[in-house]
């Protein structure tokens, strides 16, 4: 692992480090895409490189922007801080969320040198007169650590997947309608290309031509397992790239590129109860998983809760409401904004449901929605290897 020297630098640099990180990324992605610009055509979400403050919005499940400018820098000082914490592990959750991420984008290996240059000149800029050699070659080693591991995981990622494909052709058979301003595409393969069995739970990068001629990649939970099909919900952000197209124009016949099936938080073996909580468009990712437990049948309990603006919102309420009638064992809680029928108003609490000690929780929505139900989670007993979340993004809000 890191060096006694190195772990020492670190341990007394790191406060000056993350309190520059807002300022050295910045430097970093402009240095990045003056010397590389194809790497914002099919790779780079350019509404992530926003600026926090022009109020933009990416095309993931919440309101994102600027927060890819923050991701890499975080995610390495996360590194850095838990090295200095647990100097013989890494954090293993935060570094397989990224690898699987990476994987849906088709990272390569060499594009950490490209990274490594661009960042570290950042970094020797911004601390002109205060970074020493010494301090380089820690964070140099951090980096690096950091790195190959990635490398190591999404190696192994690749190696399971049923084609050496990053991207491959699929065909929109159906378009429909999933509550308001969400629809739901359903694609078949386009050519002969060994399609990778999905787990329930996974998501898949697609990579769509937008006005200016470049590739744009989102990444969309599988809302249900169809077999050698896939199926994904989008929802309409205003003012986003993606979501946009594939609402509006992208219609049955259509051809787009798909990654192969990535994502971690998959349905664990073993018995106990189950929890799918989600809210927004996060019930795609729940939703997946509920279909599979309905289509296998199972003797555990599982308890669906799901938080919406209002009724027609809710992206798929049929698909998900069929599948906890089919169940004996299943029940449905619902939070609405605006409420109507039976839900219960305001924003989802766990404090008045009743959960087993042997809980297992599986989460998927807007950050602040997440850390609140994972906070109550917790406090009513749950440990935390027992609660899961699916993140569209960089894996930096539970540090701490």
């Amino acid at each position: 692992m890191l060096s006694e020297k190195s772990l020492r630098i670190i341990e007394l640099t790191l406060p000056l480090i993350g309190s520059r990180i807002g300022e050295i990324t910045p430097k970093f992605y402009a240095r990045l895409f003056a010397a590389h610009p194809e790497l914002l055509d099919g790779m780079f979400n350019r509404s992530n490189q926003q600026p926090l403050s022009t109020g933009r919005h990416s095309d993931a499940n919440t309101p994102l922007a600027g927060r890819q400018q923050q991701a890499l820098a975080g995610s390495i000082a996360v590194f850095a801080t838990h090295l200095v914490d647990s100097p013989d592990t890494v954090p293993e959750q935060m570094l397989t969320h990224i690898a699987n991420k990476h994987g849906s984008l088709g990272v390569t290996e060499e594009q950490y040198q490209v990274v490594y240059e661009h960042l570290f000149a950042a970094i020797a800029e911004d601390l002109e007169g205060v970074l020493t050699p010494d301090m380089a070659t820690a964070w140099t080693e951090v980096y690096w650590l950091m790195a190959h591991a990635l490398i190591k995981l999404e190696k192994g990622l690749y190696n399971e997947q049923a084609n050496n494909k990053m991207w491959t052709p699929w065909r929109v058979v159906d378009k429909r309608p999933a509550g308001l301003h969400a629809v739901t595409l359903t694609l078949e393969p386009a050519d002969d290309t060994p399609a990778t069995p999905a787990q329930a739970g996974q998501y898949v990068g697609v990579k769509v031509p937008v006005d200016d001629g470049t590739r744009q990649v989102r990444q969309y939970s599988l809302s249900a397992d169809a077999g050698t099909r896939r199926m994904i919900t989008v929802k309409l952000i205003e003012g986003g790239e993606v979501s946009p197209v594939l609402y509006h124009w992208v219609q049955a016949g259509d051809t787009l590129e798909l990654s192969n099936p990535f994502g971690e938080i998959t349905l664990k073996d073993g018995g106990g109860p189950v929890v799918l909580a989600s809210a927004g468009i996060g019930c795609a990712h729940t939703a997946s998983i509920l279909r599979s437990v309905a289509a296998q049948g199972t003797d555990r309990d599982i308890l669906v809760l799901h938080a919406d603006t209002r009724l027609e919102n809710w992206a798929l309420r049929n698909q998900m409401t069929d599948d906890v009638a089919s169940l004996d064992n299943a029940t449905l809680h619902l939070w609405l904004e605006q409420p109507e029928e039976d839900a219960r108003p305001g924003f989802m609490s766990l404090r008045d449901i009743e959960l087993p000690d042997d809980t297992t929780l599986y989460l998927c929505g807007p950050v602040p929605f997440m850390k609140k139900i994972r906070r109550e989670a917790i406090g009513s007993g749950i440990p935390a290897n027992r609660i899961h979340y699916e993140l569209f993004g960089p894996d930096t809000w539970m540090a701490g």
